[in-house]
């Protein structure tokens, strides 16, 4: 799974046991990421505080569009977990299969909306050009209906998501088998 042994669920603080099996009652498997980064407890409550405060909070940015905002910048820099991970994500929460992969392979060709375009392109200035960024990057989202703090959202969620993908890569983290299927079909009722 990773270059650095993860360690086993019955050896976890008890705050981060209880947080990974409500994950795997949820997802119905633990996602490798929780496990291989529980190795240093410290390092994986901040980086699980911080991720949640981005992705699940209320905001101006759809589950979808952060998603999506993950799978392309995370494609920019190379990180299989995370482009096979949050693209499953994305595939759910869009209920558009192929968009996934299109935003992965090249977003500029995408399915998507002008505006999670104007999006894409931000966080992927963000991801490869933060140096570049100027007031007209702001006007261009703002002429699609995003706010300063949906903005910072946007910058934030690249900047997090290019610290998991270096990460991941770095400690050969490999995604989940059941990742790759997941939201490719229609989920049985």
């Amino acid at each position: 799974m990773t270059r650095y042994p993860a360690p086993e669920l019955k050896d976890l603080p008890e705050d981060i046991r209880a947080k990974v099996l409500e994950v795997q009652e949820k997802a119905g498997f633990i996602p490798n990421v929780f496990l291989a980064l529980a190795r240093r407890p410290a390092e994986w409550r901040a980086f699980f505080a911080y991720h949640d405060a981005l992705m699940l909070k209320d905001s101006g940015l759809s589950k979808g569009d952060r998603e999506m905002i993950v799978t392309t910048t995370s494609a920019a820099n190379k990180c299989l977990y995370c482009v096979v991970a949050h693209g499953a994500i994305l595939r759910i929460y869009e209920k558009k299969p192929m968009v996934a992969d299109q935003v992965a392979v090249n977003y500029r060709k995408a399915d998507i909306t002008p505006r999670q375009r104007a999006m894409l392109d931000f966080a992927m200035k963000v991801c490869l050009k933060s140096d570049e960024i100027s007031e007209a990057d702001f006007t261009a989202l703002q002429k699609h209906g995003f706010s300063d703090e949906d903005i910072w959202d946007i910058a934030a969620i690249t900047a997090f998501f290019g610290l998991s993908n270096r990460m991941a890569s770095f400690s050969n983290m490999m995604p989940n088998p059941e990742f790759y299927l997941m939201g490719r079909t229609p989920k049985a009722k």
